[in-house]
């Protein structure tokens, strides 16, 4: 029986999904697991120094709570779920790519865009230029913008840069920006993103520059812990990818993939015989693809909101992927140029009514899957006593029905770390200290 009062608790949820229902093994859910969220009617949750401290239906924590709780949150009406874990973004960048949207209304493709000295490559140039301080500004902004939708944990990568002073730069700017800021950070090496111009035409001479230089000095600051590259035709291929992430692991840096998005080249095998800690966009992974990633157990990271943006009426297989017992998660991809979402909440809807996963299961990839996906799944994702309190309050009178309620940011409430930084839909509290308890 607890004998100090909660720091704050929250009352009367309509549905509060804990993504942590009994009998379900720890890990990342599978199979008929990912659709069973722990629903529990009238929910109640009571925070101590940062953590849950006690869950349940209302009157059962109410009974156990001593008197002189100083803040409650009142859910009535309302659902409540983890905090979003978004386990792909591009956060830090200059510049602006909305004239590709008109290129390709007309026609153009991903690749046709790449290969004309757009996308990515037009980026790098707009975030070469970009000062240190602006690239901040801009990403601190974003932070705000993906917190007050919902989202409490991200995976943030470079690849904007493509030369060592500035993927330094952006994974500088991605350590900064955390140390200011509830949401946590999670940092990728991306640097295997695209071949910058002054290595056109020489991709070995490329990944060798990136070996020698570029992994040592990020691996020696400790501003990354995965290397990512993206492995597709006309960028980098499975074998390319093969030895820069066996070098990024020689380094202490876990492995990620751009995987198959556009066309299937065997990324989602490589990711699992490497032992990869994700596969993502998956949009063309093959059959065999998806049962290796199952035997292995890395997580298949889809990114639905992509392939809306590219206008694409192929989206990855998320049906056959659960089917098949991959541990499928849900990220936005936010980026400049092919997925400009922030919002969770948007790649919920897609993924129900384009990949057809029900709510429930969206959910879990965007929380808890999400967490194991960048790992984080000790921490963040589930609610539980003993875990961070990290939840947030939409204004939906249950859980399925948040995926439908399509261009509105439902987001009422979120509080990460037993603090409350969104109330009523605005921003409020002060930046942490940088020295997170969790």
């Amino acid at each position: 029986m607890r004998t100090e009062p909660s720091e704050l608790l929250l009352i009367h949820a309509a549905e509060l999904a804990t993504c942590a229902p009994e009998g379900v093994p720890p890990g990342p859910r599978r199979g008929t697991d990912l659709g069973r969220v722990g629903i529990i009617p009238d929910g109640a949750i009571a925070c101590a120094h940062g953590r849950i401290v006690d869950i349940g239906p209302t009157r059962e924590v109410l009974s156990r709570e001593p008197r002189g709780c100083p803040e409650i949150i009142d859910a009535s009406g309302k659902t409540v779920l983890p905090g979003f874990v978004d386990a792909h973004t591009h956060l830090v960048f200059a510049g602006t790519r909305h004239e590709e949207h008109i290129m390709r209304i007309q026609g153009a493709k991903y690749l046709d865009i790449l290969s004309a000295g757009g996308g990515i490559i037009s980026t790098v140039e707009a975030t070469r230029k970009a000062s240190f301080e602006d690239l901040q500004a801009t990403a601190t902004k974003r932070l705000d913008t993906v917190l007050l939708h919902g989202t409490t944990t991200l995976e943030a990568k470079s690849g904007y840069g493509l030369d060592l002073t500035s993927e330094l730069k952006q994974l500088e700017v991605l350590r900064a920006a955390s140390c200011k800021h509830p949401v946590e950070v999670v940092s990728t090496l991306l640097a295997a993103h695209a071949v910058p111009p002054e290595f056109e035409g020489d991709v070995e001479g490329y990944l060798d520059f990136i070996i020698r230089e570029v992994l040592p000095a990020v691996a020696s600051r400790r501003l990354a812990e995965f290397c990512d590259v993206f492995c597709e035709e006309g960028v980098f291929s499975t074998q390319q990818a093969e030895r820069l992430l066996l070098a990024a692991q020689r380094l202490g840096l876990r492995s990620k993939l751009h995987a198959d998005e556009i066309n299937p080249i065997g990324g989602a095998e490589l990711a699992a015989s490497l032992g990869a800690v994700s596969a993502d966009h998956l949009a063309a992974a093959s059959r065999t693809g998806m049962d290796r990633l199952a035997e292995a157990g890395v997580v298949a990271v889809l990114l639905p909101a992509t392939m809306f943006t590219l206008m694409s009426d192929r989206y990855a297989d998320a049906r056959g992927m659960i089917d098949r017992g991959v541990a499928v998660a849900l990220a936005t991809d936010f980026n400049p140029g092919t997925s400009p979402v922030p919002s969770m909440q948007f790649v919920l809807t897609l993924a129900c009514l384009e990949m057809k996963m029900t709510p429930a299961e969206a959910v879990s990839a965007a929380t808890v899957n999400a967490a194991w996906a960048i790992g984080r799944g000790d921490r963040a994702g589930s609610l539980s006593p003993g875990r961070p309190a990290d939840f947030i309050v939409v204004d939906v009178p249950a859980l399925d029905a948040l995926p439908f309620q399509i261009g509105v940011n439902c987001v009422t409430d979120v509080v990460k770390g037993g603090r409350v930084v969104v109330k009523d839909g605005r921003r409020v509290g002060s930046a942490p200290s940088g020295d997170r308890a969790f």
